[in-house]
This record gives C-alpha cells, sequence and structure tokens, in this order.
C-alpha cells in the first residue's frame, strides 16, 4: 500500500509539474524586444538593441540582430531555481550550440541570463567582465 500510495503522489507531483511547465510555456510565446542588455558585464547600446527582436513559438525561436536571423528551439525547466532555458540553435550564426540559460517572466517583462560560451548554467542574473553571460530585459511587443 505505501508503494502504490508514493507511485500515486509521484504521478501527481508530475502532472503539476507539467502543468507550470506548460503554463510557462504559454506565457512565454510571443514577440519580445530588448529593453536593456549586458554581455561580460559591458551595458549594450540603445542603438543594437533597437535592431533585435526575438520571437518564440511553440518550442521553436527566431532572434534576428541586425536583420540577420537566428532560428532553433528552445525548452524550459521550471523546477530549477532560478528556473531555467535551453536554446539550442539549429540555423544562422548559432546552428549547433547549445546556450544553458535561466529565465525569469513576470507580466510583459522577460529576463534570460543566457551563458554563450555553452558551458554552465547561470546561477544567478548577472553578467560580469570576463564571463560570455549576456543579461537581457525584454519587453513584450504590443
Amino acid at each position: 500500500m505505501k508503494h502504490f500510495l508514493l507511485v500515486c503522489l509521484t504521478i501527481g507531483s508530475l502532472t503539476a509539474f507539467a502543468a507550470d511547465d506548460s503554463a510557462d510555456v504559454k506565457t512565454l510565446q510571443g514577440s519580445w524586444i530588448p529593453v536593456k542588455a549586458e554581455l561580460g558585464g559591458q551595458p549594450m547600446s540603445a542603438d543594437l538593441l533597437k535592431t533585435i527582436e526575438l520571437k518564440l513559438d511553440k518550442n521553436q525561436y527566431v532572434a534576428t540582430a541586425s536583420g540577420e536571423p537566428d532560428k532553433g528551439t528552445w525548452s524550459v525547466d521550471f523546477t530549477t531555481r532560478p528556473k531555467s532555458m535551453t536554446v539550442v540553435g539549429v540555423e544562422g550564426p548559432n546552428v549547433g550550440k547549445t546556450f544553458p540559460c535561466i529565465y525569469e517572466i513576470k507580466a510583459d517583462t522577460l529576463r534570460i541570463c543566457y551563458d554563450l560560451s555553452g558551458t554552465k548554467r547561470p546561477t544567478e542574473f548577472k553578467s560580469t567582465a570576463g564571463t560570455k553571460l549576456y543579461l537581457v530585459t525584454y519587453s513584450r511587443k504590443k
């Protein structure tokens, strides 16, 4: 009886996790414009930010910077703290690259910290000199 209860609790927990994961995926859908970004601790110029757009549709993304598209897939894991995301390039300048990330979404604001070196998932929303951490704050495109 104990094993049956444990299995039921586990399945119930996985269902709750899947529901939360699905809610995040649904909330992340759409077009996002960066309002603030820094790479390796250096802020990106407002002029450059104006050329960037991120579109998330189901598990696919298209990021455009200065007119050059980068396409790939993304997935989330809301069970980690902070929540994590994995981005995989399939077409464009990042083809074959995997970027571990963390993310936070609040209303129409999305923050993502990417490790552009592809080596280790960031543990905080911070970009410091000497790293390839890319911290971006996006606003949902209206």
